[in-house]
């Protein structure tokens, strides 16, 4: 065998591993409504975006009625990792993780642990005696926050982003995520004003860390156990972690940060991110590692109410009770003036753990009504379409990125252009 033949025959053998590992069938986008020639402005979009350096490296994943379309790899692990980009790599979910705890916590609700509208003060009591701050001094809330408020990023707290206000700048000199677990994150929380009163506004906030901490206290567990063993096991979600094996670390994607003054993205500063093993803050709302394939998974799990190959996690009625939009349009309308910070697009409200779009003529870009979907700061994106049945999965990791908007629109613009038929049902 000649050394040309040899590679070949190597090439071959690695191209069926990454094949087995990714045990994915894609079909024929005929076959559930999709254009092939159209689809392929996915891989146009990517490849533009890497070339004009705006992306490193990318896994996108296309899929209707459960069926994959586009599974695809592009670019490299890093600006300092030339390895081509594989469709197995792990990647920082961030606020993608958020979905998830509150998956976690919904499988407690159907078990009957909580009501929605429970004060959380009634299993997290640290949290009991937290103040309004008004002209500095320290006013007790009209009510007291609420489960599902902190499920819709209504409960008054934030996140220390905005240091021009002076609660802000307490959460943000509290290191909350500097603390060693969910316990010492709420009793630094404790130690807080709220920044709103709960029930009032939209404000994207560190309610999710709260709900992680809810679940640890009524499952007995730790976050990363309960995940392990109600969702990702179940699941088959076998590259999700907050603490990523060491046989797995080879696959991190590198992490990017992009500079204003330069216009282009360069390596993220060391220090900057919580390392990729030991952890014991199981953050609820950013913590997450995952791939496109496991996260497709738990969107499929959604996307067929609440159970995958066998796997009930959620009854259909809870998934779509968290599908709905749950903000009042006053209370939506008092957080998106807050837009891009909100997070919430116009046409766009809040269910439990999600973003739901409810008038797409508004969203800017095209949509369908009551799709469901939300991204990770380092550009991370899914959306759940159940008018089309579809789940598109995207990973990256560049923070702070201009294009982050422009890059969801792109993506939801190649996406939809590539179906030739509307609103048909499929079979699992």
């Amino acid at each position: 065998m000649n050394i040309r033949a040899l590679f070949h025959l190597l090439a071959l053998s690695l191209l069926a591993t990454r094949l087995q590992a990714a045990d994915i069938n894609i079909v024929e986008p005929e076959a559930v409504g999709f254009s092939t020639d159209r689809l392929a402005k996915v891989t146009e979009f990517v490849e533009r975006e890497i070339a004009n350096e705006n992306l490193v490296g990318t896994v996108t994943l296309v899929a209707r009625h459960g069926k994959v379309v586009h599974f695809e790899a592009a670019g490299r692990y890093g600006l300092e990792d030339e390895r081509p980009m594989e469709t197995d790599a792990l990647f920082r979910i961030f606020s993608m993780t958020k979905p998830i705890t509150t998956v976690a916590a919904m499988i407690l609700y159907e078990e009957g642990a909580f009501h929605l509208g429970d004060p959380v003060a009634k299993y997290v009591p640290e949290l009991a005696n937290m103040q309004l701050l008004i002209d500095g001094e320290p006013v007790s809330p009209q009510s007291p926050m609420t489960i599902e408020q902190l499920m819709t990023h209504t409960a008054g707290l934030t996140n220390g982003w905005h240091i021009e206000h002076p609660v802000e700048r307490a959460y943000r000199d509290a290191t909350l995520y500097q603390s060693a677990d969910l316990h010492t994150f709420i009793d630094k929380l404790a130690t807080l004003p709220l920044r709103f009163e709960p029930g009032t506004r939209y404000h994207y906030s560190v309610a999710t860390e709260v709900l992680g901490a809810l679940v640890e206290r009524l499952s007995g567990q730790t976050l990363e156990q309960f995940f392990y063993t109600r969702i990702f096991k179940p699941l088959a979600m076998h590259d999700t972690f907050f603490n990523v094996p060491d046989d797995k670390m080879p696959r991190m994607a590198g992490s990017h940060l992009w500079n204003p003054e330069q216009q282009a993205m360069g390596p993220l500063p060391a220090g900057l991110l919580p390392p990729p093993s030991g952890i014991t803050l199981f953050s609820g709302g950013a913590g997450l590692i995952s791939t496109a394939q496991d996260y497709w998974r738990f969107c499929e799990m959604l996307r067929q109410g609440g159970s995958l190959d066998g796997a009930r996690i959620l009854g259909p009625k809870t998934v779509q009770a968290m599908t709905m939009a749950r903000l009042t349009p006053e209370v939506r309308d008092n957080g998106a003036s807050e837009h891009p910070a909100s997070h919430l697009y116009p046409g766009q409200s809040f269910g439990l753990g999600a973003g739901v779009i409810t008038d797409p003529a508004q969203a800017g870009v095209v949509s369908s009504k009551g799709e469901y979907s939300w991204g990770g700061i380092a550009n991370t994106k899914f959306w759940i379409d159940p008018e089309e049945d579809l789940v598109v999965v995207f990973m990256t990791q560049v923070m702070d990125s201009p294009h982050s908007d422009r890059h969801r629109f792109d993506l939801k613009v190649a996406t939809y252009q590539a179906l030739s038929d509307l609103g048909i049902s499929g079979s699992d």
